[in-house]
């Protein structure tokens, strides 16, 4: 039997410029799948970015995937990482979408369209055919050149899109103006060229007004982005770190040649280039941009920092332990950056709809001007009748509902340290009726003390069972591991090194110590839960009883060779200051609360009743959480489907978090945890959940809100304008101000605030 062979994937980001609608999302996504090699491709209307998974074993390079998209008619670049986005050519001040073409144009077709506004006002005077010829020229093919072009290579490929309809409609309306006026050359009324004028004008302020609102939507990804400062100061490698030592030899150096292990020195009131571990000094850092947490934190040596973060009053001195793409900031600004680049799935269906809307329109268009002309008998009605159709019709706003609701949802989100790096959460939180608590480190601080040590064998005191057992914690990061550390030092007993040691997922830590009464033996420090299948449980238990009495975490330090007990340490964990708060707002939002723990089934009571959990599960091991999430998601509640949320910070809660509809993993635990979960949550703040399904909510209702307008707005627009209630000015003034709308709608995410900020 061969074995399969291991296929990898490349991940490439390419900025796509030239897209107006959703139409051209599906042309640019359809030219993408065509290409060998290429996996799945997800192309963003609002970013304007396409992601494609590229076949690495595929000879197609990304060169060819370039050239791809240029051929059906856009720009195509490879998209830099985390660059600072600057203002864009087409978001100058003449560029394609620039501010100077909109006032040009306006400029140019004001004398076509005030004869119109003072008409009411008895007021008849028009200019002369030929002036209005020269004035509607060069808006036509100046500043409409745009749509021409667009429009022919989008025609090209068998794909219509706004540019096209644009094009089609104006020009109509411009050639009928010609024609009128070759034959009644004064006849300056019948004329339809402020018509044609204005709809090229006004579509050119919508796309203004859209780059406006397209960049606000982006503005936490560029207030990331400028978090870092361009250099470090770092110290010359024979300088002394110590206090009272000359700190003023060192190197200004650009921030990508600073590497892991230099020392970085941080005057007051600088940015924080680098994570690391503080080695000199002490201040107030701000990281409320990276956190939502206000109020600055007090830092000191042995403590670590985040790159980006504002140091207050004091010097530092800092080895740099992350740099670049592996810095925390780094990452924050890559879970953003993915979530607004990605597609809800609701927006597919969007896609499906645009991909047919545009050739539909266009058949409607003609068929409306058949009809008018069969049963009106004038052919400039009819054609000015089907230009309003093809213009009311273009589909900005649809392309646009989606995505931009997402890039403000997820922006503001990101501001108050909640990371949605999944769109398909938002379409998910808004049904959660549970959630799932990881307890330690969750709900509790995750800084347990070591309280007590109950012995099983008579052979060696307690100092030598701590050195033994404290031993085989060395080197580990679990908080359990750092207070059974933390407790022999204070009791000045030295941990003897293990000769091999070997960590196991959910039951704790093996090894073997190389002196000390169990030299060279097997023993193993693991969780009550854990000796299911021991002999020795329930011998165990009643001895450990008193310390589960009192809500202590109880681990059991075993002899592998013989099966035995060797003693009972227990320890005890602090609730976090606001865990009561936070479930009791879960509550108001009539969500269940449930705890999934490994620990003893006394402590977990404790916590749940202190802060009034709806049910708690205990002496669990990490699979089983898995299976209680999918237990608890199929227990069914007047026939209906539970919709459960899981929050943790552990690797051993991994397996429920990518189980649960919707995971969230505290940034204070481990990167595998945040992996697996569609939130993070940059605290260790129980009460960010609710603040994450709050906001997931009000996204997802500005998602239906602008699908629900977007759709109206062109069902109802297109038979109006075919019925000659909406003049070709008045639906071009409508199609560029309802993706303003679209996008304003969006933007009112901005004005959210975390009810626990």
């Amino acid at each position: 039997m061969s074995t399969p062979k291991e296929i990898h994937s490349e991940l490439f980001t390419l900025d796509i410029g030239g897209m107006t609608c959703a139409s051209c999302v599906g042309r640019v996504e359809k030219a993408l799948d065509r290409i060998p090699g290429v996996e799945a491709a997800s192309v963003n209307l609002a970013t304007e970015q396409a992601r494609i998974r590229l076949n690495a074993s595929s000879p197609t390079k990304i060169g060819e995937v370039i050239a791809a998209v240029q051929k059906t008619g856009y720009e195509a670049q490879l998209s830099e990482p985390h660059a600072i986005t600057a203002l864009k050519p087409s978001q100058s001040f003449w560029g394609s979408d620039g501010l100077g073409r909109v006032l040009l144009g306006f400029a140019l077709a004001a004398p076509l369209f005030l004869p119109m506004l003072l008409m009411p006002f008895g007021i008849h005077w028009a200019l002369s055919p030929k002036w209005q010829l020269l004035l509607a020229s060069p808006i036509q093919f100046f500043l409409g050149w745009r749509f021409y072009k667009a429009g022919f290579k989008s025609l090209m490929s068998g794909v219509g899109n706004m540019d096209l309809l644009v094009a089609l409609g104006t020009s109509a309306a411009y050639g009928l103006s010609i024609y009128q006026m070759l034959v009644s050359p004064h006849a300056s009324h019948e004329l339809y060229f402020e018509g044609s004028a204005v709809i090229i004008c006004m579509v050119l302020l919508g796309k203004w007004l859209e780059a406006r609102a397209k960049q606000q939507t982006s503005e936490a990804i560029r207030a990331l982005q400028k978090l870092w400062p361009a250099h470090a100061k770092v110290l010359d490698s024979h300088i002394e770190v110590a206090d009272g030592a000359p700190l003023d030899q060192y190197r200004e150096l650009p921030l990508e040649q600073v590497f892991p292990k230099d020392r970085v020195l941080v005057m007051p009131g600088e940015r924080i280039p680098v994570d690391g571990l503080i080695l000199l000094g002490s201040s107030h850092v701000d990281e409320s941009l990276l956190t939502g947490e206000s109020a600055p934190v007090k830092k000191s040596v042995g403590l670590t920092v985040i790159g980006g973060s504002l140091n207050g009053e004091g010097v530092l001195v800092i080895e740099a332990q992350a740099v670049g793409v592996e810095s925390v900031l780094s990452k924050i600004i890559s879970l953003v950056e993915d979530a607004q680049t990605q597609k809800a799935p609701i927006q597919k269906l969007v896609d499906q709809v645009s991909a047919i809307f545009v050739p539909s329109v266009i058949v409607i268009a003609i068929i409306t001007g058949l009809i008018n002309w069969f049963y009106l008998d004038s052919a400039s009605i009819a054609i000015l009748r089907a230009v309003s159709v093809l213009v009311i019709a273009c589909p900005c706003a649809l392309g646009l509902a989606t995505p931009a609701a997402i890039m403000a949802g997820t922006g503001i989100a990101a501001r108050f340290g909640i990371l949605i790096k999944d769109p398909q959460v938002l379409e998910l939180a808004h049904r959660l009726n549970i959630v799932a608590f990881d307890k330690t480190g969750t709900l509790t601080i995750g800084k347990p003390r070591l309280l007590n040590l109950i012995s099983f064998t008579s052979s060696a005191d307690d100092d030598a069972i701590l050195a033994s057992a404290a031993g085989l914690q060395l080197g580990s990061e679990h908080p359990l591991a750092k207070a059974l550390l933390n407790g022999a030092k204070q009791k000045g007993v030295n941990p003897i090194p293990p000769l091999e040691s070997k960590a196991l997922p959910g039951i704790g830590i093996s090894g073997k110590p190389s002196n000390g009464p169990w030299a060279g033996e097997a023993l193993c420090l693991q969780s009550v839960a854990s000796l299911e299948s021991n002999t020795h449980q329930a011998e165990v238990i009643q001895k450990a009883q008193t310390c589960f009495e009192a809500g202590q975490t109880v681990s059991v330090l075993m002899n592998v060779s013989t099966s035995s007990p060797i003693a009972i340490i227990a320890f005890g964990d602090e609730l976090k200051s606001n865990a009561s708060e936070a479930i009791a707002s879960l509550h108001q939002l009539q969500i269940r609360t449930v705890i999934l723990s490994g620990d003893n089934t006394a402590a977990a009571n404790r916590v749940g009743h202190l802060i009034g959990i709806d049910e708690v599960f205990a002496q669990i091991l990490p699979n089983n959480k898995a299976d209680i999430i999918r237990k608890l998601q199929s227990s069914n509640k007047n026939g209906k489907r539970q919709w459960v949320a899981m929050v943790g910070d552990g690797v051993n809660d991994a397996p429920a978090l990518a189980t649960a509809d919707v995971g969230m993993a505290m940034s204070t635990g481990t990167d595998v945890a945040m992996q697996a979960a569609g939130i993070t949550l940059m605290r260790g703040d129980p009460s960010l959940v609710a603040d994450a399904i709050d906001i997931s909510k009000r996204t997802w209702k500005k998602i239906q809100q602008n699908l629900f307008w977007a759709f109206i707005f062109n069902s109802t627009g297109i038979p109006l304008a075919a019925l000659g209630y909406l003049s070709p000015m008045l639906a071009g003034s409508a199609m560029a101000l309802s993706s303003f709308c679209v996008l304003s709608n969006a933007l009112l995410l901005k004005r959210w605030r975390p009810s626990h900020a």
